[in-house]
């Protein structure tokens, strides 16, 4: 971490709001970590070599980050829409790699060492299973797991094949998590009881309403394969390309949203187990197209020593993507890529209302004892609002570069990875709780024991 000072340009970029507000900030930009970067050129024998199963947006993107991560090499993509196939080759600057329908074949290459899973939620199971059994390494994409089960039968899979194993979720790579793990582990906050967290959109796009491509059809896709399992239905390009709006492959707003935002939390936090009961209320207000998730969700979690509220609204941005940690001696708040911590006035003073009714004499002596036992902190010791901590990742600074170098960090070393199977299942059960209240309209626990959800 380094201090740089700031033109008036880069100060209003980088610390937002909080310029806005006038505040005089102290503003710290984050160095980056280039600790997965070798002193030079990776040898072709040292080379990772991987494939990744789905090439739509979210694949893409990771294929796109895979350039800045030095020692690894994409080799081939599979994906059930062809046209995914010129668009992986692409997304790699135009390098012509294999690419195929059948995933199978992938696995079968003894030259790849690692896969990618970035497929709808329904395929995590089958595609996660088939890797380990063929002694790949797997990335596989955030939320873990579509339901309990595959989430379970995901962890005895890795576990047994001895594979490394991340979930793609990656502000758990971050360095602005990291300056904010920081801050919790170093007690400034003191007792925290309440965290809050928000991530909210309002634009088709963020509501996943996306534009059918226009050759989508049964000649381009494998819709039969895609179903794998999910109900049988004719054709249905809004199904497929929109799969995040039903439940049948995805998991809704907490899916794609919460698992970020519980993600983030429990890496700050150090909290690799379930939440302990999830309350979920929330409703489709505004994108009533025919899917069946809500567009507006809200579940309050409890977790052993602190509450949890989460919120996702498809119909209102203005506070954005937001994590507030309130503790009894500091505030820690997360805005997007800024993050900032102040401190908490002292919570010990003198009574001013209740006294009121006392003598004066009485009061001049209470306030003086009072004075006397709780001495005001020395110069320094306490910073008033005005010189807030706020810390900042540089420019054009990518988490999920980050992530991946994490990932292949492991598959090199054998070493454990920062976003394991059983902290993805974790968080991943987290929506299913918040889901599963939502649609039950009633609490969801997690119990632990019989490891399934119950009302």
């Amino acid at each position: 971490m380094k201090k740089n000072s700031f033109t008036r340009r880069e100060f209003m970029q980088w610390s937002g709001s909080a310029a806005a507000a006038g505040l005089a900030a102290r503003v710290t930009v984050l160095e980056p970590r280039r600790w997965w970067a070798s002193s030079g050129p990776v040898p072709p024998s040292d080379t990772v070599r991987f494939g990744i199963i789905g090439t739509g947006t979210e694949g893409c993107d990771l294929l796109r980050a895979s350039l800045a991560v030095p020692g690894i090499e994409c080799v081939a993509a599979a994906d059930l829409y062809d046209t995914r196939h010129i668009s992986a080759k692409e997304a790699l600057g135009g390098k012509n790699i294999e690419t195929m329908r059948d995933y199978r074949r992938i696995l079968d290459r003894k030259d790849i060492d690692a896969v990618f899973v970035a497929t709808p939620d329904h395929w995590h199971r089958k595609a996660v299973l088939d890797a380990v059994e063929a002694g790949k390494d797997v990335y596989c994409e955030k939320p873990m797991s579509h339901s309990v089960e595959d989430g379970l039968a995901m962890i005895e899979a890795v576990q047994k094949q001895q594979r490394i194993f991340q979930v793609g979720s990656q502000r758990v790579s971050s360095i602005l998590y990291a300056k904010a793990k920081e801050i919790w582990d170093s007690g400034r906050l003191g007792m925290v009881d309440t965290i809050e967290a928000a991530w909210d959109r309002n634009t088709d796009s963020g509501a996943w309403v996306y534009p059918i491509p226009p050759d989508a059809s049964t000649e381009t896709i494998d819709w039969a394969t895609w179903l794998d399992g999910a109900p049988q239905r004719d054709f249905d390009p809004k199904r497929f390309f929109r799969w995040r709006c039903y439940r049948d492959y995805g998991a809704g707003l907490a899916g794609d949203l919460f698992v970020h935002l519980l993600s983030g939390i429990n890496v700050i936090t150090g909290t690799d187990t379930p939440p302990l009961r999830a309350l979920s209320t929330g409703g489709l207000y505004y994108y009533k197209d025919g899917r069946e998730f809500p567009d507006l969700l809200w579940t309050m979690y409890d977790y052993p020593s602190y509450k949890l509220v989460l919120r996702c609204n498809h119909n209102n941005n203005y506070q954005g993507e937001f994590f507030g940690f309130y503790g009894k001696k500091g505030t820690m708040l997360i805005n997007g890529s800024r993050l900032t911590f102040r401190p908490q006035a002292p919570s010990a003073q003198a009574e001013d209302y209740s006294i009121g009714s006392w003598p004066a004499q009485m009061r001049a002596a209470y306030l003086a004892n009072w004075a006397k036992e709780h001495p005001q902190p020395a110069a320094g010791d306490f910073r008033i609002e005005e010189d807030d901590e706020v810390f900042t990742p540089p420019p054009h600074y990518s988490d999920m570069a980050d992530h991946q170098a994490n990932f292949f960090r492991a598959v090199r070393s054998r070493q454990p990875v920062v976003e394991n199977e059983i902290f993805g299942n974790s968080a991943a059960l987290g929506c299913h709780m918040s889901n599963y209240s939502y649609f039950h309209k009633t609490p969801a626990v997690w119990d632990a024991n019989a490891k399934q959800i119950t009302s």
